[in-house]
């Protein structure tokens, strides 16, 4: 996930998980599309000219009707919370463990399809609810379990705790998966080491009442954090005796957050993100849909024109940007194109790190992941300045920033916005992919 506050010189927030030696960037994606409507970014033949440049023709599918099947939830773009931009957010209801009636439903919950796991800012959680979530906990000591989720610029900081989740007419088991609760004052204060920059514990911080991370990864470290070897220095999550004197911890992949579309009942071998198509100079909102299963109802089904298998966190690692092989990814937790052009101006300190060019501008880059398939995608890209001039506006389709160095390619929000998006869980008989 990566954002930037809307309409004031806001910051850049890239959601951050250690694997192996290297800390890569799990903001993972997918690209959208399929369908019937949609004009390929591949194949557009027609420009729109603005500012004296050209943007490629935008695709125009349409979202299915939201709550059309239990297996769909209407996803908002608009001011949401905090009035940041390109923040499409969900409906999630919270169930006490074994329980169907002691719930708490929470709106403008982000959708992140670059992360894994549900993290609900615990303001949002009336005592209640809290209560009934009991924290969970790792070792023989039974140590209270939190966990430290870092980003570009900061991180935030909570405890582990077991809950049901339901989405639409879809829900997990009734005995829960592991969710993270972010700013738990009963996690005590974040252990040294935990992450670099500001605490981004609140709904203001983040710009939404919660993460809903449904990207192709069915947790949220993996193999990582449950490997003894690697824990002790690569662990997110923390063994915290008496919430106090907390140390990196090694967690079974069980026992690790987890990625709620994943682990529903039924349609859980995947999701769609379906978005509309908006104005070249933006929207004030704008509504979609999301899916949950391919290919398990008569509304899912893999129409993607092209598919790519992945990694295991979604990223096409043989991509190639101007001449230079890149990692992309498809995340609609970044609310813009992020990637490394020096020939692109930069905007100035109302704006800093988007770009801000004179004319509109079209960028090509050529996606590849582990799969013999290769596709062409098209970016339009307008001044960050001309399109925050409406003050009004929260959806963009040709927004970028940049990104630091050259190896990724971070395809946002804006290349959602008329596709049909698929995302392809990891599972035992599943390689994880993604198409559009």
């Amino acid at each position: 996930m990566r954002t930037m506050q809307s309409h004031i010189a806001g910051k850049f927030r890239g959601w951050v998980q250690a694997v192996a030696a290297v800390a890569l960037v799990s903001v993972i994606a997918a690209c959208g599309g399929g369908g019937g409507g949609d004009s390929s970014s591949s194949s557009n033949n027609s420009s729109t000219t603005l500012n004296g440049g050209s943007l490629p023709a935008s695709p125009t599918q349409q979202p299915i009707a939201a709550n059309s099947s239990n297996n769909t939830v209407a996803i908002t773009v608009g001011r949401g919370v905090n009035g940041v931009i390109n923040i499409p957010t969900v409906s999630v209801t919270v169930c006490a463990p074994g329980s169907t009636t002691n719930c708490q439903k929470i709106d403008n919950i982000q959708v992140d399809t670059g992360s894994f796991g549900l993290r609900v800012v615990s303001s949002v959680l009336n005592q209640s609810m809290l209560n009934a979530l009991s924290i969970n906990t790792i070792g023989t000591n039974n140590a209270q379990l939190a966990e430290c989720a870092t980003f570009a610029d900061g991180y935030t900081w909570g405890t582990v705790r077991t809950a049901i989740i339901q989405i639409g007419g879809e829900t997990t088991t009734v005995t829960g998966i592991p969710i993270q609760i972010i700013g738990d004052s009963a996690a005590g204060a974040a252990p040294s080491g935990c992450g670099s920059g500001s605490a981004e514990n609140t709904a203001t911080d983040l710009g939404a009442n919660g993460i809903l991370g449904i990207g192709t990864a069915p947790n949220d470290c993996g193999a990582t954090c449950a490997d003894p070897g690697r824990a002790p220095t690569y662990s997110n999550y923390f063994a915290c005796p008496g919430g106090t004197s907390c140390t990196r911890a090694t967690v079974p992949q069980a026992q690790q957050v987890a990625n709620p579309a994943a682990n529903f009942t039924a349609d859980n071998n995947g999701v769609i993100v379906q978005m509309p198509p908006v104005s070249n100079t933006g929207a004030a909102s704008a509504t979609g849909t999301l899916v949950f299963g391919i290919g398990t109802q008569s509304n899912n089904a893999l129409a993607a024109a092209q598919t790519f298998t992945t990694d295991t966190y979604g990223n096409m690692n043989n991509s190639v940007f101007n001449g230079t092989t890149v990692q992309a990814f498809f995340d609609s937790g970044s609310n813009a194109y992020f990637f490394g052009d020096s020939s692109l101006a930069l905007c100035g300190s109302n704006y800093a790190g988007f770009y801000c060019p004179s004319s509109a501008q079209t960028r090509s880059i050529t996606l590849g992941g582990l799969s013999s398939t290769r596709a062409s995608a098209n970016i339009g890209i307008l001044s960050a300045s001309t399109l925050f001039s409406n003050t009004s506006n929260y959806a963009f389709n040709d927004l970028a920033g940049q990104i630091g160095g050259n190896s990724s390619f971070d395809l946002g929000l804006p290349f959602f916005y008329g596709r049909y998006m698929y995302y392809g869980f990891a599972t035992g008989t599943q390689a994880p992919y993604v198409g559009f």
